[in-house]
């Protein structure tokens, strides 16, 4: 279980860094995101993009090789409060269903953005990302980092 410390932190970050590689290439991509039980789940949203969404870089490697990494920092220059979280899991992409509509809610009630000005699809393709094992640390726990599967306790 992710304790109720760290996922309120992680409830309030706003971007996160998504990394997937297709086995070959890494690929790191800023993104918005949300935490629902031991799932991370983001979406591509409405903004226009180079390519169809299907073949996004991102999705490409997520159907290639599901092992991802989601990193969540928080920064600022007193360096007593900086704090990060690594989660690593096996990524999958939801393209209809329960899962996928519960995501979109969710992602739509953390950004007001994704109801206003930047549309996310009830049909959007969702990248789930189930947390296998997570590292965190923050300044306040004087360099002790910690690893550990989600469901064990800390």
């Amino acid at each position: 279980m992710i304790d109720a410390g760290l996922r309120r932190r992680v409830a309030r970050a706003r971007v996160g860094h998504f990394a997937t590689s297709d086995g070959k290439v890494p690929s790191v991509v800023p993104v918005c995101f949300v935490l629902l039980g031991t799932t991370l789940y983001q979406a591509i949203d409405g903004k226009p993009k180079s390519v169809n969404p299907a073949q996004l870089r991102r999705i490409r490697n997520v159907r290639a090789n599901p092992n991802a990494a989601l990193l969540i920092d928080h920064y600022v220059e007193d360096w007593r409060r900086l704090w990060y979280v690594l989660f690593r899991g096996r990524a999958r992409i939801v393209d209809a269903g329960p899962e996928q509509r519960r995501a979109i809610v969710a992602l739509r009630k953390k950004y007001p953005q994704y109801r206003t000005t930047v549309p996310l699809p009830s049909d959007a393709l969702v990248i789930a990302t189930d947390v296998q094992r997570l590292r965190h640390w923050r300044a306040s726990s004087a360099g002790r980092g910690r690893s550990r599967r989600p469901g064990r306790p800390a």
